[in-house]
């Protein structure tokens, strides 16, 4: 029976000191109020009295949103800016004892670690350079919250809120920048259109002048080949009158057509050499054909009507 008691007992006092800590989770133990030792995910069991968990913390990565902080440029410019760190703890006794409020510490830090940088910019600087900060900002605050076993990983803007007059100028800025960048183009696109024109008309003009100079050689090609074509003729043809064995009375003849035809239905006169006329004239063939040379008998005399003998009627 006393046995089954003290077992109660002992049941009684260790299950209430019986810690199971989760993981991602570190428990920071004190005995008698000074630290002794941190405990990892698993089982562990309190001395009672004696000992006590003295802070639990979180290994995940954490986030903290800070509200907007009105910052002053290097040009005297207010504006407001907010920021996102991304943090974790990796010290559970440095997080424990460093600093009495650990992310209090870190946000107002951050605060003013951003004051310093963005006042040292100027208000086109600040919009335009914020890996610049966010680097920045990360190694500062890395450094400066080791002590406190805070490890930062990333700062980030999350938003630059100028007044609104600056606002305003901005919008103009970027509206007048728009407008001529606009014009730019249209003029850049004008020109561009005038330029291919003229390669174009110019182009069109080659090729008239090309096209042109080929039907002139064509055609003097064809006036050219018809010309040798036809003496070309015209030397079988006198070839051909000689295989034929035709004399030079023929010869002549086929001249003297030659020359007819020069002269077929146009208004010139032929000069005919006297020697060339007189070989026609001999000639049988040529006096038979054109008649040249014959001697045309006049017309006999109508028969006078015989007077009537008045004698005899």
């Amino acid at each position: 029976m006393i046995i089954v008691v003290l077992l109660v007992l002992i049941a009684l006092v260790l299950i209430p000191n019986i810690r199971i800590v989760p993981q991602a989770t570190e428990y920071v133990v004190e005995f008698l109020g000074k630290y002794k030792t941190t405990w990892t995910a698993g089982i562990h069991i309190k001395i009672p009295v004696l000992e006590r968990v003295a802070k639990r913390i979180t290994l995940k990565e954490q986030v903290m949103d800070s509200p907007p902080q009105p910052v002053i440029t290097k040009d005297n410019v207010t504006m407001q800016i907010d920021t996102v760190v991304f943090f974790r703890i990796y010290d559970a006794k440095l997080y424990a004892y460093g600093a009495v409020n650990p992310i209090s510490a870190l946000e107002n830090l951050t605060a003013t670690t951003l004051r310093n940088l963005v006042g040292e910019l100027e208000l086109d600087a600040t919009l335009t350079s914020r890996d610049t900060i966010n680097g920045k900002m990360t190694a500062i605050l890395d450094e400066a919250t080791d002590q406190w076993g805070i490890k930062v990983s990333r700062v980030e803007l999350k938003n630059i809120i100028p007044p609104s007059e600056i606002q305003n100028a901005m919008e103009k800025q970027m509206k007048a920048e728009r407008d001529r960048r606009e014009t730019l183009l249209q003029a850049e696109g004008h020109k561009a259109a005038a330029v291919t024109r003229a390669e174009g008309d110019k182009q069109a003009m080659i090729l008239a002048a090309e096209g042109e100079r080929d039907a002139r050689i064509a055609r003097a090609e064809g006036e050219a080949k018809a010309i040798y074509l036809a003496k070309k003729a015209e030397a079988d043809g006198l070839r051909a009158l000689k295989q034929a064995g035709a004399d030079l009375a023929v010869l002549e003849l086929k001249k003297y057509e030659a020359l007819i035809e020069m002269a077929n239905g146009r208004a010139a006169k032929i000069i005919v050499p006297t020697d060339a006329v007189q070989a026609t004239r001999a000639n049988v063939l040529f006096s038979e054909t054109t008649g040249l040379g014959d001697v045309t008998q006049e017309a006999p005399e109508e028969a006078k009507p015989k007077k009537k003998d008045p004698c005899c009627d």
